[in-house]
């Protein structure tokens, strides 16, 4: 086991036991004083600082992006993005340095607006992106595939986003990466370099651990699993296949490059989104006046 794995383990189980010792003493008397409650928490956090500092260290230099197809065919619009800030999703854990976040936006106002007061959540059906075809970045080998965890409904709503964000991300990220990324694919790219595909909808897959894939082949659905506000597509390149010790890597999109957030871009064909992408067709664009919430897909 790596020092980085090591880590990332004793994280999270010092956050188990803090809220076991949390719970305990609120129903019993512990048999030490009530301090030493706090003292995995302050491990934890500690923890927390030096996988920062690592982290800061290992990415003081950008490594050159790689080229790889679009993972998704039609309209589509970028938050989260790494051509706007670095880390994208504002931490490097599990690999997503350099990751990016897309919503369809087959035509303007397709997709439903935050809600302040309500709706509190909406059902996936109501996104354009729940269902949408997975394709491929490239030739590879899967060497992860899941989509067992279920669809949840939106976090698109202020009550719903602040419970997400203070509640539901805790618990997740004390589960470990799976719980995070939801339903998710990993392929090997080849030259230490892996492509993953998280919060994919429950029951789509099309592809196992241990297939072999060609570029634009589809492989799964768009979903609501694990840590998501809304039905996206959060994808990233990464130096190997376990998200608690990989680190990121920088991609580019063939024909389109790294779209800035709100801006939309148009890949493969818009006829027929179940079709593998078509490079020569994709395109970029930046209406004015465009906005979107940032999705939370880490």
């Amino acid at each position: 086991m790596s020092v980085q794995k090591l880590l990332m383990v004793t994280q999270r189980v010092c956050w188990v036991v803090f809220f076991a010792l949390v719970v305990t003493s609120l129903v019993t008397e512990l048999p030490f004083s009530p301090h030493w409650v706090w003292l995995p928490a302050a491990l934890a956090l500690a923890i927390v600082v030096e996988l920062s500092r690592r982290a800061r260290r290992v990415h003081a230099h950008r490594p050159p992006a790689v080229e790889v197809e679009a993972p998704v065919a039609g309209r589509w619009s970028a938050l989260n993005s790494p051509a706007d800030k670095v880390p994208s999703h504002g931490v490097h854990g599990y690999g997503q340095t350099y990751a990016i976040d897309i919503v369809a936006e087959p035509e303007t106002g397709a997709r439903p607006a935050f809600a302040w007061l309500w709706p509190l959540a909406r059902r996936n059906s109501a996104f354009p992106a729940f269902g949408a075809p997975l394709f491929a970045v490239a030739d590879a080998t899967v060497v992860h595939a899941s989509d067992g965890r279920r669809d949840h409904l939106s976090r698109n709503s202020l009550a719903m986003l602040v419970y997400m964000l203070l509640v539901e991300a805790s618990v997740r990220d004390i589960g470990g990466a799976s719980w995070v990324v939801g339903n998710h694919i990993v392929l090997d790219l080849g030259d230490g370099t892996f492509a993953m595909y998280a919060h994919v909808q429950r029951g789509s897959l099309g592809v196992r651990a241990g297939d072999t894939v060609r570029a634009g082949q589809q492989i799964a659905r768009c979903g609501n699993s694990g840590n998501s506000s809304e039905p996206h597509v959060h994808f990233q390149l990464m130096d190997g296949p376990d998200l608690d010790t990989a680190r990121g890597v920088p991609f580019a999109w063939r024909g389109i490059g790294v779209p800035r957030n709100g801006e939309t871009f148009t890949a493969g064909s818009t006829e027929d989104s179940s079709q593998a992408p078509s490079p020569a067709s994709s395109q970029a664009t930046s209406p004015a006046g465009e906005t979107a919430l940032p999705t939370q897909g880490d």
